[in-house]
């Protein structure tokens, strides 16, 4: 497909690089109006229409543009859902501006309300605003888009893609009790007897002494899990020196700590969950990144940002500096949804330098500690709302990826219920 441009810019070169990716087909721009009417697939991406032949989207200005600015936007009705930058021609909107908008995060750059945590707050978002953060927007739109272009030429190959699950877990803190050493168990013991915790008195001392399973270790379950399913998840270590407020996991000092990342290593793909002391200190990312490569045996190349803390540009660049590539973030960590408003992996646009970077971002949609502690869902409210998410993921072939923790999968009674919720799911969607 020879897509016709008078104008290429970086911003347009990006969001045709995606549709090509998405499409798993060749889109070249061309701002030669003799070669684009040479060409029997041609897509005309300009002001005024060239051909009867061809199919012609009218632009908005924003691929154009090299400054980030407000943008009045204006959602209407669009075969039962949202989409914005109405033009006319053969498709009702500008597609292209329309989905690098919202995969750039270009809201995210700028001024914004924070939330308690510092990150960017979801009630800032357009799609939170305008009711479509449940949705994946920009497969829905690719999907009709698709139809667009199937029915210009059937010389024209649309290649599907196929639904894919990846289970992905973050190990904020490896056990409740056991590896913790003699200090901090100490002060556990003495802090739930002075608030009258008699049944966790109980439960640290059994489990201390190695009469009761400790209530965070839900590994060999998991393993069982995946296996039976044939799974391929990916974990997140916390691998952070310093303990505070938000930092609580194991020393990775400790043997059983270390024994846990190289069995997942030797089985799993592995990525870094870097501390929120990390966040504040590029120095300490790295630490982080080299203690969990000395110990899983193995090059670090993924992350996942503690309590999905991260800021634009700032964050993704500094990954980058430290040899990360693949990036599971995009989502919010106070709200289950579509941050991006898509289900696909996609590189990310640094906006700032205008340019496509090699960092590729997986799109999560759901994560266990939004549905308790943020939406108060119940384990069964839970269940619902992921297979909400599966259907519509499914029906666009795209890749469903869900944060779960292994405090929400072993058996301590704070999170009862939510173990069999996770597997019901998954036999639901995986047998």
């Amino acid at each position: 497909m020879l897509v016709y441009s008078a104008s290429i810019t970086p911003r347009l070169k990006y969001i045709v690089n995606f549709f090509a990716s998405y499409y798993k087909n060749e889109f070249i721009i061309t701002d030669n109006k003799a070669e684009y009417l040479s060409s029997p697939l041609r897509l005309n991406y300009s002001e005024t229409k060239i051909s009867n032949e061809e199919i012609w989207i009218k632009p908005h200005s924003l691929l154009f543009k090299n400054d980030i600015k407000p943008i009045p936007i204006n959602c209407f009705e669009f075969n039962g859902s949202k989409a914005f930058f109405k033009k006319d021609g053969d498709f009702p909107f500008d597609i292209f501006a329309a989905c690098f908008y919202l995969l750039s995060r270009y809201e995210e750059y700028l001024p914004h309300q924070k939330d308690e945590y510092g990150r960017y707050a979801h009630q800032n978002s357009l799609a939170f605003k305008e009711g479509f953060l449940q949705l994946p927007l920009v497969n829905i739109w690719l999907e009709e888009f698709r139809k667009t272009l199937a029915s210009d030429d059937s010389r024209f190959p649309i290649h599907d893609s196929r639904f894919q699950f990846i289970p992905t877990y973050d190990i904020d803190i490896a056990w409740s009790y056991k590896n913790k050493g003699f200090f901090r168990n100490a002060g556990g013991l003495i802090r739930s007897m002075v608030s009258g915790q008699w049944s966790m008195v109980r439960e640290r001392i059994n489990v201390l002494r190695g009469n009761q399973q400790d209530p965070y270790d839900a590994y060999q379950w998991m393993d069982a899990l995946h296996e039976k399913y044939n799974l391929n998840p990916v974990f997140f270590f916390h691998t952070g020196q310093v303990n505070n407020k938000y930092d609580k996991n194991i020393s990775t000092n400790n043997r059983q700590l270390q024994h846990l990342i190289r069995s997942n290593a030797s089985k799993y793909k592995t990525g870094l969950h870097p501390s929120w002391h990390s966040g504040d200190a590029s120095d300490v990312f790295q630490k982080e990144k080299n203690t969990l490569e000395k110990i899983s045996g193995s090059n670090v190349d993924s992350s996942r940002q503690h309590f999905i803390r991260f800021k634009l540009p700032d964050t993704f660049r500094n990954l980058l500096q430290h040899g990360i590539t693949n990036e599971f973030s995009i989502g919010y960590g106070s709200i289950n949804g579509f941050r991006a408003s898509v289900t696909t992996p996609f590189y990310w646009y640094d906006l700032q330098k205008e340019e496509q970077t090699e960092l590729l971002l997986y799109p999560f949609c759901f994560m266990d500690a939004n549905s308790f502690f943020e939406q108060k869902l119940s384990p069964e409210q839970a269940f619902d709302e992921l297979m909400q998410y599966y259907r519509i993921i499914k029906s666009v072939n795209g890749t469903m990826i869900t944060i779960w923790h292994n405090t929400f999968l072993g058996t301590d009674k704070l999170f009862e219920g939510w173990r069999e919720t996770y597997a019901k799911f998954i036999a639901s969607v995986c047998a």
